[in-house]
């Protein structure tokens, strides 16, 4: 089973040095890729060094002391991460101040562990000073590291509910929702780790530590799949201007020219038949920006663009339903021709707005 284990952790090695390599190499690929993706995996890759070191080449304790280096970069790097790929987040100065923790926990290993002579490392083994400090490095890389998960959470949920407000289908976030997974049962098995060292077989807490590697693998595994079968999920494009419409040019009576302007729109052009219909794009359509639309909808419709949107689409669907050609289409055939892209959000927003499945809207109606 061991042998497997390093194995995977072999195969996931070579396949981040695969993924930097073409960083490095493709000019394209160094456009289309994130960032702090190319960080996280370097970061992961450092904390795989000492293991593909030890078990392939026989490297020696210094360079298993460098793989700690990556424990508390981990935390930080996948935070950013989550907040460049669900919004316009760019490299900053200020980013930096986060991985100052990391550089401070660098500086001690290096002295306490990595350049200590050999005599002075057994000295601390056999008082038992080792395992002590070692528990103590563990602990605080933990705990930053589930620090920072719980902002990613969070700024997750944030982030995915303003993104939503902009668009008028279901935004794909499984990616983010699958890596935080992902990082989640690593984290779980660190602790897990982290409390068996506590005990009294040691052997136990050796073993499991294959476990953290495995952990560490797949998400190396993980990132590379998505980079290569789809990289646009790691890059954000802005849905719309940003402005608050508290600023509005606008008055009330405006506003009430803009919604005829809009009800006309919508009967005239059919917008929301586009099934990735922006509120950008609706703004444009109406000359005016997003926010300007955010505020027309809030304060004269009632609706969020992404009900509204659909609430025009249910319509669209009734319409079509009660033509001939019901008989020749699914329903979801019918409602992709109203501007649905997906089964449940049709499902979803049939129910809401007329009350009953449209299956049995169906029945009462034919």
């Amino acid at each position: 089973m061991t042998e497997v284990f390093n194995q995977l952790v072999y195969f996931a090695f070579f396949q981040g040095v695969f993924l930097i390599a073409i960083y490095i190499g493709s000019p394209q690929k160094r456009h289309e890729m994130n960032g702090y993706l190319l960080f996280l995996v370097i970061t992961l890759m450092i904390g795989m060094v000492a293991k593909f070191g030890h078990f392939a080449l026989g490297w020696s304790r210094q360079m298993k002391g460098f793989s700690e280096f990556s424990i508390l970069f981990f935390g930080p790097t996948f935070y950013l991460f989550v907040l460049s790929t669900l919004s316009d987040k760019r490299f900053s100065r200020t980013d930096l101040f986060h991985y100052v923790p990391g550089v401070i926990y660098s500086l001690i290993i290096t002295f306490y562990y990595i350049l200590p002579p050999v005599e002075t490392i057994t000295a601390r083994l056999e008082s038992g000073e080792l395992y002590r400090m070692i528990h103590i490095f563990v602990g605080v890389g933990l705990t930053v590291n589930i620090s920072y998960y719980i902002l990613s959470i969070l700024k997750y949920r944030e982030l995915r509910t303003t993104l939503q407000d902009e668009a008028s289908y279901v935004l794909n976030v499984q990616f983010v929702r699958n890596f935080l997974i992902a990082i989640g049962a690593c984290l779980s098995l660190w602790v897990m780790v982290y409390f068996l060292s506590f005990g009294s077989n040691s052997q136990i807490e050796i073993i499991s530590r294959e476990f953290i590697w495995i952990a560490i693998a797949l998400i190396v595994l993980f990132i590379t799949y998505y980079q290569m079968v789809s990289p646009t999920v790691f890059r954000y494009s802005a849905l719309s201007d940003t402005h608050k419409y508290t600023q509005s040019k606008y008055s009330n009576d405006d506003l009430d020219k803009l919604k005829e302007e809009l009800e006309l729109i919508m009967e005239k052009k059919k917008p929301y038949l586009n099934s990735k219909l922006l509120k950008s794009e609706l703004a444009a359509l109406m000359e005016i920006n997003a926010p300007e639309l955010s505020r027309l909808l809030n304060e004269r419709i009632g609706m969020s663009f992404f009900e509204y949107i659909n609430y025009h689409r249910i319509h669209e669907f009734i319409r079509l339903a009660k033509s001939p050609m019901i008989e020749q289409k699914t329903l979801l055939g019918i409602a992709q021709e109203a501007g649905f892209n997906s089964k449940s959000t049709f499902n979803k927003s049939f129910k809401q707005i007329m009350g009953c499945p449209p299956s049995e809207y169906l029945k009462k109606i034919h």
